[in-house]
């Protein structure tokens, strides 16, 4: 059981996607925190001095400035502008996974037009000529 464990634990693809699976978690963290420390202020600059974190919609009583006031009085909200911000972390990795398949797409497409490698095709060339004989 061991043994079978290890072959599949260190099979090719299984690492692969493990390192996937990594450097995806390590990707969403640098883009959640470009997004909301750098892309949000600046687009609320632009659309006078809006605060996208700090919209949202009090379901309860009272009546609170921000968000944070809003959950330290425990009140039900319903947080519209965190969610705008996820959804624009969520189209930046899209992106950045799509132009990451773009180029090794490219790649892939480059090696097959290239040919098959050297030693390959001399192998080729001499089954080829013993065919000949």
């Amino acid at each position: 059981m061991m043994s079978e464990f290890k072959d599949f634990a260190v099979k090719g693809s299984m690492v692969d996607m493990a390192t996937g699976i990594i450097i995806g978690a390590a990707t969403a963290t640098v883009v959640a925190s470009l997004v909301s420390d750098i892309i949000m202020p600046i687009v609320g600059m632009f659309l006078g001095g809006v605060d996208f974190s700090n919209m949202f919609v009090n379901l309860g009583g009272g009546n609170y400035s921000t968000l944070a006031a809003a959950q330290e009085a425990g009140a039900a909200t319903l947080n519209y502008g965190n969610f705008i911000n996820e959804i624009i972390v969520f189209l930046i990795i899209l992106f950045v996974i799509f132009l990451m398949i773009k180029k090794i797409n490219t790649m892939k497409k480059e090696e097959e037009d290239a040919g098959p490698p050297a030693d390959i095709a001399l192998l080729t060339e001499m089954r080829d000529l013993m065919k000949k004989r």
